[in-house]
């Protein structure tokens, strides 16, 4: 059963390809379902394909003398993060500008595939954003414990040792909802700008559906960048010295 009609993509995956869904399900100890894909998961099968497209084409192209729109564009988003990286992170930023980098790109085209007709954000299903949420909270932390080891529980037990049963508890609160925040920021602003939209071209055709269609674009460059931007800030966080 699924909560919203299947996306003709997602009909052509039930059809001819359940079985390699009933197998993926089967790996994570899924019952085998008669339609096993879901809308937000062919999506983002199709976002990471044009992803991949799309830089393949961007590498062939990459020229020192007579750089093309694609790649000003790519290098434009590099160089922003970069910026973003080196305020949040400061030492050995530029390790970290892949995943922010990665983060942005992937949110930013699983935004803006909804305004393409006869498909929708995949970032609209509670389980995408709470999947990449997942990955930013355990990378962050994989990075703290690199940069300090087992000092890094030091960033939760306070600055004087009696105050750790106070601190800790606090501290666990607050990083366990940063998966939280992040995955209710992006996806409530998805669905809310998905849903106003499919209301108004109910409505009419011509001029409203347009302008909330470049509010959906402004708001989906909106959460892919604060999403990326609150990770490296994160990171920062888990890296410094300071804390």
């Amino acid at each position: 059963m699924h909560e919203t009609p299947e996306l003709w993509l997602t009909v052509l995956f039930n059809d001819h390809l359940a079985g390699l869904g009933n197998s993926i399900l089967a790996l994570v100890g899924i019952p085998a379902q008669t339609r096993p894909w879901a809308n937000y998961i062919t999506m983002e099968l199709l976002v990471a394909l044009l992803i991949v497209i799309i830089f393949a084409i961007a590498k062939s192209r990459l020229s020192m003398t007579a750089p093309g729109k694609l790649q000003h564009v790519l290098e434009t988003i590099y160089e922003f993060l970069s910026e973003q990286a080196h305020e949040n992170v400061h030492h050995d930023y530029k390790k970290y500008i892949p995943i922010a980098g990665t983060f942005f790109i992937f949110i930013l085209f699983c935004n803006l595939i909804g305004v393409v007709p006869m498909f929708e954000s995949p970032t609209m299903y509670h389980y995408v954003p709470a999947g990449i949420a997942m990955i930013a909270f355990l990378y962050y932390n994989i990075q703290g414990l690199k940069a300090h080891g087992g000092g890094y529980i030091k960033q939760f037990t306070g600055p004087i040792w009696w105050l750790t049963p106070l601190m800790l508890p606090i501290e666990i609160v607050s990083h366990a909802a940063r998966p939280v925040s992040l995955t209710i920021r992006l996806f409530a602003n998805m669905f809310a700008g998905e849903q106003m939209t499919l209301v108004f071209l109910s409505l009419t055709y011509i001029i409203l559906p347009v302008a909330f269609m470049g509010l959906h674009v402004f708001i989906s460059v909106i959460q892919a960048y604060v999403f990326a931007l609150l990770t490296l800030i994160y990171v920062g966080a888990a890296i410094s010295d300071d804390h």
